[in-house]
């Protein structure tokens, strides 16, 4: 999984769905707050948009093994 949103943190305001480049990232209701979540995780470009722009520092880009250096 490209992203992880830590929800502990995060205060649903949406930043990282405005600036996603590849327009993957969603909100969705839930009953307390609007939640982020990945609608296509395959069409991720892994640039890190959505993390470097949270105000709540609740996003994690984690990488797949296949696009690390060995």
């Amino acid at each position: 999984m490209p992203m992880v949103f830590d929800y502990e943190r995060c205060d649903g305001c949406g930043d990282c769905a405005a600036v996603c480049p590849g327009d993957v990232i969603y909100l969705k209701h839930d009953a307390v707050r609007k939640r982020p979540y990945n609608r296509y995780v395959d069409e991720c470009w892994h640039c890190g948009s959505c993390r470097q722009d949270c105000p709540q520092q609740a996003i994690k880009v984690t990488f797949p093994p296949d696009m690390l250096c060995t």
